[in-house]
């Protein structure tokens, strides 16, 4: 009962915020290398999600009537006409002014249906100004982005379906694997195209993170070795169903240690019909800067809780306006705290990664129960989550 009904932040505090502030911004990228490695065709977003959920058939043999190498053999022999060799070319500068184009990297990718989409890593065709695609042998295909996720490190590509057809690379399911189960992974590495690497899941709701700092939940470790020019390519079950995108490695010298990570298909599942349908992937946003009090208190601010997220500016317009939370204000000489988010649907948040996986799952429209710490007390309010442009700073994303 005696503490004050309003916080106020000094000259000194809010240097401190600044520089935290700036810290936030720049997003801290996980000690793992990279591997290096508008159309709408379903019509509504849930048609979109229902047709690249469904799991096509695979005809692989029942793996407990055959040898694990003959396995290993069917597998890559059913599936790899499916996985594409993709080519990318940038333009360049030279020191001249004059611009040319050359070819940039390489990597891999999956057919994820017979209209000739093709699932791969964001950072694969990232800045690429052309495309190509080959399936083994002498016929190259051109492709263009449908859409990118740099927040999951997915895109989608799209080719002109040869007339013979394409091999779909069925979808398995990345919610229940087990440590120890077989996996296949086929993929491009340093060029070798449609490369076979077996081995077992190493660990499951591993933490990495995509180029851009932002964390991608329930990453699949595996043994199979990943190289560069893996990236993009499919991680496969004893079915030869794809349960992981093949991303990221963990290695000093930039080739495969063992330790490799694969995106789960969940998440594609939920990314992909929205690159397919929109070109991108529309996350609702709640319209406000955010400053982690345990990184504010560590610096010598003085706050009244321990955990949560103090609310910064307020995009006008935004959920958190229209819902009536409060951010920094000033009195003409002090900055005066306002809402601290505490919990969102009674789940604690207490750092800009809670905040990003809760809102990585919701979805525009949807209304969610914030609860804050206001003038001593705890307070609870609906917001409805909008879609907010992008503000070009790290922290206002949300």
């Amino acid at each position: 009962m005696g503490q004050k009904a309003t916080y106020q932040l000094t000259a000194r505090q809010l240097v401190v915020l600044a520089v935290v502030s700036s810290l936030i911004a720049v997003a801290v990228v996980a000690a793992v290398s990279s591997s290096g490695i508008g159309l709408n065709l379903f019509g509504s977003d849930e048609q979109a999600q229902k047709a690249f959920a469904e799991t096509t058939r695979t005809e692989v043999t029942d793996p407990s009537t055959v040898s694990d190498e003959q396995n290993s053999i069917e597998v890559y022999k059913k599936m790899s006409p499916g996985v594409a060799f993709i080519t990318t070319s940038a333009r360049f500068e030279t020191w001249l002014g004059e611009e040319f184009e050359r070819e940039s990297g390489n990597g891999s990718g999956s057919v994820i249906d017979n209209q000739g989409h093709i699932l791969t890593n964001f950072h694969v065709v990232q800045n690429a100004s052309k495309l190509t695609v080959s399936f083994g042998g002498n016929k190259v295909y051109p492709a263009q982005v449908v859409g990118g996720d740099p927040d999951t490190d997915l895109a989608v590509i799209k080719i002109t379906p040869p007339a013979e057809g394409l091999t779909v690379i069925p979808l398995g399911d990345s919610s229940a694997l087990q440590v120890g189960q077989k996996v296949l992974a086929i993929g491009n590495p340093f060029g070798l195209d449609r490369t076979l690497t077996t081995g077992v899941i190493s660990g499951l709701q591993r933490p990495i993170r995509a180029r851009n700092g932002r964390p991608i939940d329930a990453a699949i470790q595996t043994d199979a070795s990943i190289n560069p020019g893996n990236s993009g390519g499919p991680l496969l079950d004893k079915y030869g169903r794809m349960i992981g995108i093949n991303s990221q490695i963990l290695s000093p010298s930039g080739a495969s240690a063992g330790v490799g990570f694969a995106v789960p298909v969940s998440t594609a599942k939920r990314v992909v019909p929205q690159l397919i349908q929109f070109g991108e992937v529309r996350r609702p946003k709640l319209g406000a800067t955010f400053y982690p009090v345990e990184q504010l208190r560590d610096r010598g601010l003085r706050l009244p809780i321990e955990k949560g997220l103090l609310i910064g500016r307020i995009l006008p317009g935004g959920s958190i306006d229209r819902a009536g939370l409060r951010g920094l204000s000033s009195d003409g000489e002090n900055m005066i705290v306002g809402d601290i988010i505490t919990s969102i649907d009674g789940t604690e948040v207490s750092n800009i990664d809670d905040l990003y996986r809760f809102l990585d799952k919701k979805k525009i429209g949807e209304s969610i129960d914030v609860t804050v710490y206001r003038k001593g007390g705890s307070v609870t309010l609906p917001v409805k989550l909008i879609q907010q442009p992008d503000t070009g700073n790290g922290t206002s994303r949300f």
